[in-house]
């Protein structure tokens, strides 16, 4: 058989399991261990906290050859139980098998993979195993060893249940909400028409709305405590958001999803109250500003109105929403400042909040 002129034989260059991997062994003279610096690697591999095992896959079964001291306290094995055994006896029943097959095709092909197992301790508990397997080549392209790192994230398993658990919770929880935003608003309409009060029925409802609006959008994230606020807001007025007619200003702060309740009904109250007399009311042509901020342990929320009909001071007699706002606001130990200029409300919300999470 003719040699190349790399002196590798024709045959194992057209043979892809034969053929060296370049991507693997090509490295520089300098990056090579000598005789002085392959000891403090084997002494390295052997101090380190990261599970390290080694396999020769030039005897039969591929045996593992090398296993560290954290691969032991890992395992709960002695290294004279280690050694001479394939790996596979750290599976066991609930093992998945797709798992194992993946191991085996990337060692078959003489490739790189990273694969999550659920492997046996010695005394039989399991946990879960983050595995990086890969070749390992000499200078001249031969396969020695399959490299084999392991790390225990059975915590961050648990901890991604527990995460999709409570999305799915939080999704069943946003489906129940609706159901009961959709009954309540039937029933005060039922109400509204046997009793002769529509206009007022049609009030509560909106008021309703808004907070079913408030909620839809932020149910998803209520499993991680906090909610970021800018889509929720936007969500809460989009019925508003008509052209330029109302631009958010906000940053990316991010409030408790409890706080969400009071902000929905407050934003939709000054939001209808635009639309009936200030900037948004019929002939204006107004605009609405929003700004929303972390502040010193507090969300404030400032809203600006421009271009209404003039304003000549505060309204004579305070109305229904403006009266649910402040005992709202101040059930909540908020505040709400109310500023009517010439050109329109400026209105300033302040809703204390636990931590500084901005």
């Amino acid at each position: 058989m003719a040699d190349t002129s790399d002196g590798h034989s024709q045959a194992s260059l057209n043979d892809p399991r034969a053929r060296p991997r370049y991507d693997m062994k090509d490295v520089e003279q300098e990056d090579r261990f000598s005789d002085t610096s392959g000891v403090l690697f084997e002494q390295a591999m052997a101090q380190t906290r990261m599970a390290v095992c080694l396999s020769d896959p030039n005897q039969p079964d591929q045996p593992i050859v090398f296993a560290n001291r954290a691969f032991r306290r890992l395992t709960g094995y002695e290294e004279e139980e280690i050694l001479g055994r394939n790996c596979r006896f750290l599976q066991g029943p609930k093992t998945d098998r797709k798992s194992v097959a993946k191991v085996r095709e990337a060692i078959e092909s003489e490739d790189v993979v990273v694969v999550e197992l659920l492997n046996y301790r010695k005394d039989g508990t399991p946990f879960w195993n983050a595995l990086h397997l890969g070749p390992i080549y000499d200078s001249n392209g031969k396969l020695l060893y399959f490299f084999g790192s392991q790390w225990d994230v059975s915590d961050v398993r648990a901890a991604r249940a527990e995460e999709r658990h409570a999305r799915e919770m939080a999704r069943e929880l946003s489906h129940r909400m609706k159901n009961m935003f959709s009954v309540i608003s039937g029933i005060v309409n039922v109400m509204g028409r046997v009793r002769g009060v529509e206009t007022e029925a049609s009030e509560i409802n909106s008021r309703i709305h808004a907070l079913g609006r408030a909620y839809e959008t932020t149910l998803d994230e209520a499993s991680t405590g906090v909610i970021d606020l800018g889509p929720a807001v936007r969500a809460i007025l989009e019925p508003y958001t008509v052209d330029e007619k109302l631009k958010f200003l906000g940053n990316g702060a991010q409030v408790p999803f409890s706080a969400m309740s009071l902000i929905g009904l407050v934003l939709h109250e000054l939001a209808a109250n635009a639309t009936r007399f200030g900037a948004w009311s019929e002939g204006a042509d107004g605009q609405v500003s929003l700004d929303w901020q972390r502040r010193d342990g507090a969300v404030v929320l400032t809203w600006i109105e421009t271009g209404g009909p003039r304003v000549d001071g505060p309204p004579e007699q305070k109305g229904t929403g403006s009266t649910i706002m402040d005992r709202m606001v101040a059930a909540a130990r908020g505040t709400i400042e109310r500023n009517w200029k010439p050109e329109g409300l400026h209105a300033v919300l302040t809703v204390p909040v636990e931590g500084d999470r901005a």
